[in-house]
């Protein structure tokens, strides 16, 4: 029988550093056949079968980094070692779920290597199955990957998705997960947008942890434009008021409003739903209603209010500034609400 006692110089590509975890066609590339692969990986073999096709060459307890190398080269390797992408060695699969959210830094996820399982997020077509710790999850347009501990991750939002989608019995978790994303920057429409997509939003325990998302979300950027009024110097506005005609209808709600100037401040926090027209056409109403009475209105959104908040600062001085060559506006009462 043919015996290959010594391992191959490592590492076999540069851009994997150290390149302990291969896959059976970059062996045969290398010269190594399935069968000298198979008398490495025997009992008491130096080497070590991880995954159909992804071997291990070191013997010895398996670190979380070598199994989540190993779970997206099953997914992604290319079928023959001519079509691999130096830059893309995984294609396009990427890590996503409760792992991909323990590489962005959540600190409400155990810890990679105590988890069972590995989401890897995978085009519709490819042809795979789940196995090991691998559980494929398919998607028909896939988010562009971010890169986290070296290898390309979900952005929060999808991983956020994927893992509330395995998460049925775990109400608590789910809103604690969907906290620590919004304090830690992601936005809450980009969230609602993808749970919706997963169809999840169906489910009783996602919806409530939702309405906890979204009033976290709406409180941030609350706070943000606060800060944003008073470290510009901007007068001081009425904050949160309904707008009405004296003795008349109702005009709607606003988050900030100079009556002297007229101007307006409102935060743009909606979620995503399925009635997206409607209700866009219910906020340009308002909208529509409040200009034609000569009130200047300034659509904020949290993200340019975390991004660039200089910037937000700059258009709502400019709309105080250009109330003086403005015709004046109708007299509204405003109220608190």
């Amino acid at each position: 029988m043919e015996q290959c006692d010594t391992p191959l110089p490592l590492p076999l590509h540069p851009h994997h550093i150290p390149e302990l975890v291969v896959s059976g066609a970059e062996l045969r590339a290398r010269g190594v056949t399935p069968g000298r692969a198979a008398q490495q990986c025997r009992a008491g073999g130096p080497w070590q079968v991880l995954l159909p096709g992804v071997y291990l060459l070191r013997s010895g307890p398996v670190t979380g980094e070598e199994r989540l190398r190993a779970a997206l080269l099953y997914a992604g390797r290319p079928a023959v070692p001519a079509q691999r992408n130096d830059s893309a060695p995984y294609g396009q699969a990427m890590v996503t779920g409760l792992a991909a959210l323990a590489l962005h830094g959540f600190s409400g996820v155990p810890p990679l290597s105590t988890l069972d399982v590995i989401d890897v997020l995978v085009p519709r077509t490819r042809r795979l199955r789940s196995t090991g710790c691998v559980r494929l999850v398919r998607g028909q347009v896939l988010p562009i990957a971010e890169e986290a501990g070296g290898v390309p991750v979900a952005p929060v939002a999808r991983a956020l998705a994927d893992a509330v989608a395995g998460l049925t019995d775990a109400p608590q978790r789910v809103r604690l997960l969907l906290t620590e994303a919004v304090r830690g920057g992601c936005e809450p429409a980009a969230v609602v947008r993808e749970l919706s997509d997963a169809r999840l939003l169906d489910q009783p325990h996602v919806m409530d942890a939702v309405d906890l998302l979204l009033a976290e979300g709406r409180a941030l950027a609350e706070g943000r434009l606060y800060a944003l009024v008073r470290a510009s110097g901007l007068p001081e506005p009425l904050w949160n008021v309904d707008l009405r005609l004296p003795g008349g209808p109702h005009l709607g709600g606003v988050d900030a409003y100079w009556p002297d100037q007229a101007v307006a401040v409102e935060l743009d926090t909606r979620a995503p739903r399925h009635d997206e027209d409607a209700l866009r056409s219910e906020y340009a109403h308002k909208r529509d209603v409040l200009e034609r009475l000569g009130i200047t209105v300034v659509h904020i959104t949290p993200r340019k209010l975390r991004d660039a908040p200089e910037q937000q600062a700059v258009v709502v001085r400019t709309a105080l500034m250009a109330a003086a060559d403005r015709e004046p506006a109708a007299y509204v009462v405003a109220l608190p609400r």
